[in-house]
């Protein structure tokens, strides 16, 4: 239970205090802490096509070597991804979080100096791996520190930043080309602008304390998590050191949760990012005579009228009408948007219809599963597998964008535009499958209740005797700790196995 006064809670357990403390200023402070790595990596991909686009007027690189530039950092942040979220629960997410926005500072600035195909190639993964870190460690230290309340706001308002990034990235590119800048400079510094708001953040994110969760259901240090949230939070969640238990749940009960989160996420990824990066490739295919400047305008149009919108839309009523059922609309509505765009040629040649029926692919996205899948895969894992759980499915995401933005040009050279659009009302149905089939609704619940570590079972008392007055965790085995402020790492003992 928690006790609240004036807004500050008090609470017999950790888990209890960030639950229940009310939406403050130290959340807001971990959303600007966390949203920035994904306005860099929504920038970077939101420029990279027009950028390679103007590096290529000297390199002269062929489609493959294109394809292989754009597409680059999305497979090192499938690798990423996955390392990232593997290491943050086995030694902690503050041992990691910020070397993942020095990797995105990195690979920026080195990718502004590239003189070749390759050297770009090469900064590019590195870019893509510090991308592929932010996904799990940001999305999850913010599920850990966000309330039962607002956890779909707070988690979504993180990833939202990718918005701003998607704009401003076209809008860059849009000052410097009506600028007159020489093309060759131009893509530099677009391109080298990347590092600053993950550079930003750096100092930010290696000051957070580790997650007051992890320690304590993960560790067992309950006497230091207790400390660290009363300091981060200014004194708002406080709690007790009551004795907790230590989650040690198998990756293979969340087996079908996993197909749920990283299929849908992959499915989705191949379209989406097929369309955002190669949205240059795709304006031109409508449009094949218009110029960079109108091709990176209407980029700017589509988004900022339609996606924009569909992002405030999801977090704004992720907790109200739940994660799994905004998701499966999105799907449902984005089946639509792609099947009218590839069943009716004539939109192509009617700007405003094509703009608008796009546009609405877009918005359903963003109001959709783009947001979604990342907020879901957040909460379902329990807090020993959460960032692996994220990690895993984010990778496999971004694995299904290299190979939607690799062959994207392809794709539209053999089936033409009305053709790649069907390919992605497939990916949809099978999104709205398996989101119906394989996820379940965490909005309303706790973290813990979402990913089933709290079930009651019967745990041995300290007499030996068969009890259930604290929650223990169900299918999976938990190890007892007994932790005060003097005694932090006490003696485990075996329960509800």
């Amino acid at each position: 239970m928690a006790a609240a006064v004036n807004n500050a809670v008090h609470a017999r357990e950790v888990t209890d205090a960030l639950n229940e403390v009310k939406f403050s200023g130290f959340h807001l402070r971990a959303i600007i802490t966390a949203g920035m790595g994904f306005f860099t990596s929504a920038y970077d991909l939101a420029i990279i096509g027009t950028a390679v686009g103007l590096a290529n007027e000297s390199w002269k690189a062929g489609p493959t070597e294109v394809g292989l530039i754009a597409s680059s950092s999305l497979f090192a942040t499938f690798i990423g991804a996955i390392l990232f979220g593997t290491l943050a629960d086995r030694i902690g997410r503050k041992s990691v979080y910020g070397l993942e926005a020095i990797l995105m500072t990195i690979g920026a600035v080195g990718s502004a100096f590239s003189f070749g195909v390759w050297q770009l190639v090469a900064w590019r993964v590195v870019m893509g791996l510090g991308i592929g870190g932010d996904y799990p460690l940001s999305a999850v230290i913010m599920s850990e520190y966000a309330n039962r309340q607002d956890r779909g706001k707070m988690v979504g308002m993180v990833f939202s930043c990718q918005a701003l990034g998607f704009l401003a990235g076209p809008i860059v590119i849009l000052t410097l080309l009506a600028a007159g800048v020489n093309h060759d400079l131009a893509w530099r510094i677009a391109l080298g602008i990347g590092a600053l708001p993950a550079a930003g953040v750096i100092l930010l994110r290696r000051a957070m304390p580790e997650s007051p969760r992890w320690q304590a259901r993960a560790k067992g240090k309950i006497a230091q998590a207790a400390k660290d949230m009363a300091n981060y939070t200014d004194g708002l969640a406080r709690s007790g050191v009551t004795a907790t238990n230590v989650v040690r749940e198998p990756l293979s009960k969340y087996a079908l949760t996993l197909l749920g989160t990283a299929g849908c996420w992959f499915v989705f990824d191949y379209a989406y990012y097929g369309n955002t990066i190669g949205m240059p490739a795709i304006i031109n295919s409508v449009a094949p005579h218009a110029s960079m400047i109108t091709t990176v305008a209407w980029n700017v149009i589509i988004f900022g009228l339609f996606a924009v919108p569909g992002y405030v839309c999801a977090f704004m009523f992720s907790d109200k009408l739940g994660r799994k059922f905004i998701q499966m609309m999105g799907f449902a509505l984005m089946t639509l948007m792609f099947l009218v765009l590839g069943l009716v040629p004539a939109l192509s040649h009617n700007a405003a219809a094509f703009i608008t029926v796009f546009g609405l692919s877009y918005f359903f996205s963003e109001f959709g599963p783009n947001v979604t899948t990342f907020v879901l895969a957040a909460e379902l894992f329990p807090v020993n597998l959460r960032t692996t759980g994220h990690g895993i499915s984010s990778g496999i995401a971004k694995f299904g964008a290299f190979l939607g933005v690799l062959f994207l040009n392809g794709i539209l050279a053999k089936l033409g535009f009305g053709g790649g659009m069907l390919l992605s009302a497939g990916m949809s149905v099978v999104g709205l499958i398996l989101t119906a089939v394989c996820i379940k609704e965490p909005a309303g619940k706790s973290l813990e209740e979402a990913s089933l570590e709290s079930l009651p079972v019967a745990e041995l008392s300290p007499e030996g005797l068969l009890a259930h007055s604290s929650p223990s965790f169900a299918n999976g085995s938990t190890d007892r700790m007994l932790s005060s402020d003097k005694q932090e790492d006490s003696a485990e003992v075996l329960v509800g196995v």
